[in-house]
C-alpha cells in the first residue's frame, strides 16, 4: 500500500543526449520523449508518487531547459486554460487540472557530465540520510515500498533492483542479496542473473564515494566501490520493467500505453 514517504528524496538522472533515439532527441532531452501524450519522466515521477514520494531532485544536462520550462509551466501544459489578454494575460486554468502535490528541484549538472557527477552534484540538495536514485528513461511496476523496506533491513549502503529482461544491458553477479561483481555487458545470454534496472536506494554516506569529476560514472567507480566492501544489495524484481533506448523501445511503450500500461499503477 502506498505510504507518505515525503522525506525520502528521488534523484532522477535527466542529463543524457539520447542518441540512440536521434528522432526525438535532436529537439528535446531524452526524459520529455513522449508516451501516451506525456514525457517518460512524468510517467516516472507518478510512479514513485503513487507510493509516497513525491521530493524530487532532477538532474539536468542536455537540453535540460526544456525540463525547465515545464515544470516552470507545468499547470499551462497539464490543463486546459483560457488567457484574458485584456487583463495583462492573467491565466485560468480550468477544473481538470492535474494537481501533484509534488516537490521539485531543478539541478544543473553539465550537459556532457556522466551520471556518477550528476548524482554528486544533485546530491548536495539530499536531506535525509536515505535517498532514491533511477534514470530518466525507463519504466517498471516495481513495489516502490518494498524496495525501500528491504534497503533499509540489509543496512547496507546501496542496493540496486535487479531486473530480468532479455539481456542486453550490464549484468549483476550476486550471491545472496548482495551484488558481488559488475558486468559491463552481459557475459551469457541464457544466465538467469539480474540486469541492473535503475531504482536505487543509497544512504547519504554514498556521496562520499564518488569524486569531483565530470568522467564519473555511477556504474563504475562509485558501485564498484560497494560492491569491493561488501556494501550493495540486489532487490529482485521480477515484473515488468522497459528501458527507452531507441525509437522501436519508445513505439513499444507507445503500443502498451494504449493495450495495457503494465507500469501504470496510479489511479
Amino acid at each position: 500500500m502506498p505510504t507518505a514517504n515525503n522525506h525520502i528524496q528521488v534523484i532522477i538522472l535527466c542529463g543524457g543526449m539520447g542518441t540512440r533515439l536521434r528522432e526525438e532527441t535532436e529537439y528535446k532531452p531524452k526524459p520529455m520523449v513522449e508516451i501516451g501524450g506525456k514525457p517518460i519522466l512524468w510517467h516516472i515521477m507518478k510512479h514513485y508518487a503513487h507510493y509516497g514520494f513525491k521530493d524530487f531532485i532532477l538532474a539536468l544536462g542536455y537540453k535540460g531547459n526544456i525540463i525547465r520550462d515545464y515544470f516552470l509551466n507545468y499547470y499551462t501544459y497539464n490543463s486546459d486554460i483560457t488567457v484574458s489578454l485584456g487583463d495583462g494575460g492573467k491565466i485560468k486554468h480550468h477544473n481538470n487540472c492535474i494537481r501533484d502535490d509534488w516537490t521539485v528541484t531543478l539541478v544543473e549538472t553539465g550537459a556532457e557530465s556522466m551520471t556518477g557527477y550528476r548524482v554528486k552534484l544533485a546530491g548536495k540538495y539530499v536531506k535525509g540520510n536515505n535517498f532514491m536514485v533511477t534514470y530518466g528513461d525507463a519504466v517498471s511496476d516495481v513495489d516502490l515500498n518494498k524496495l525501500f523496506a528491504f534497503h533499509s533491513a540489509h543496512g547496507l549502503t546501496g542496493t540496486v533492483t535487479g531486473v530480468f529482461p532479455p539481456s542486453r544491458f550490464g549484468d549483476l553477479e550476486t550471491r545472496d542479496d548482495r551484488v558481488i561483481r559488475f558486468y559491463e555487458k552481459v557475459k551469457d545470454p541464457e544466465r538467469q542473473e539480474p540486469i541492473n534496472g535503475g531504482y536505487f536506494v543509497f544512504k547519504k554516506e554514498f556521496l562520499d564515494f564518488i569524486n569531483e569529476d565530470p568522467s564519473v560514472d555511477l556504474e563504475r567507480i562509485p558501485m564498484k566501490k560497494l560492491t569491493e566492501n561488501s556494501q550493495l544489495a540486489v532487490y529482485r524484481h521480477k515484473g515488468f520493467w522497459q528501458c527507452m533506448d531507441t525509437y522501436r523501445d519508445n513505439q513499444l511503450l507507445e503500443k502498451m500505453w494504449k493495450e495495457n500500461p503494465v507500469w501504470k499503477v496510479w489511479d
